[in-house]
């Protein structure tokens, strides 16, 4: 018996899907998730070996949760999306279906999953390469332990290199995650992140002032009073920003 786990933000759709599956006895649904944090949790808790998973959610969208998940299952996606885009995941996926998608759709994709076991997960470049192209919120979500935590962009003062992690201080604190800084600076808009220094990148609407150090070169103090040195790379892309 195949388990799966349905998650998408619309009653209907999900509905629909359990429908759909009605018709192939060896898949048992194990759940329905209408957010994606109870989807993460559903996940970790039931284990399922198939999840239906869309992608445009508002609390945690799809590529989020993939990124947060110690351990993915097979994945077919069901999204209204951008159909071209989804082809980036063609070979990293089951399986993809454009809402709305029909009976029969939606059984070549269960073939196409049954004939890919074991199945080629999206894996974590994948979906970082995806997230920096076709950005869906202005946030970060960042797992620590068992809790999720979204971070909005207007939330974050610095992200800083830390070895094999970066370091996001925030008003809500300071989070790991296992990312490098070049990730964020690709995946952060560039307008309002700016990597001052090899190992910091801040957000240039809390920079509170800017101050020459002893010696030779400048600091940014943020607004929530860390200072952050700035290179002279880091000085000519900040400068015209300060000036606006």
């Amino acid at each position: 018996m195949i388990k799966t786990i349905i998650i998408d933000d619309e009653p209907l759709a999900c509905a629909m899907v359990a429908e759909f599956l009605g018709k192939h006895s060896d898949i048992e649904i194990l759940a329905q998730c209408h957010n994606g944090f109870d989807g993460v949790k559903a996940i970790q808790e039931l284990n399922p070996d198939l999840i239906f998973l869309d992608v445009q959610m508002p609390k945690l969208n799809g590529f989020e949760m993939l990124e947060v998940l110690d351990d993915t299952p097979a994945v077919i996606f069901t999204t209204a999306f951008d159909e071209y885009a989804m082809r980036a995941f063609d070979q990293n996926a089951a399986d993809y279906l454009l809402k709305p998608f029909s009976q029969e759709r939606f059984d070549h994709a269960i073939q196409k999953f049954k004939e890919r076991i074991p199945q080629q997960l999206p894996s974590k470049e994948t979906v970082e390469q995806f997230a920096i192209q076709y950005p869906l919120a202005d946030r970060v979500a960042i797992k620590n332990g068992s809790k999720i935590h979204v971070l909005p962009y207007d939330e974050i003062f610095v992200v800083e290199a830390d070895d094999d992690y970066v370091v996001v201080r925030t008003k809500q604190g300071a989070f790991a995650k296992k990312r490098t800084l070049s990730y964020f600076e690709s995946s952060l808009p560039s307008e309002r992140f700016v990597r001052v220094h090899r190992g910091y990148l801040v957000n240039v609407n809390h920079i509170d002032r800017l101050e020459q150090r002893t010696g030779q070169g400048y600091e940014v103090i943020l607004s929530s009073g860390q200072s952050v040195p700035v290179s002279r790379t880091g000085m000519q892309i900040l400068k015209p920003l300060l000036e606006k």
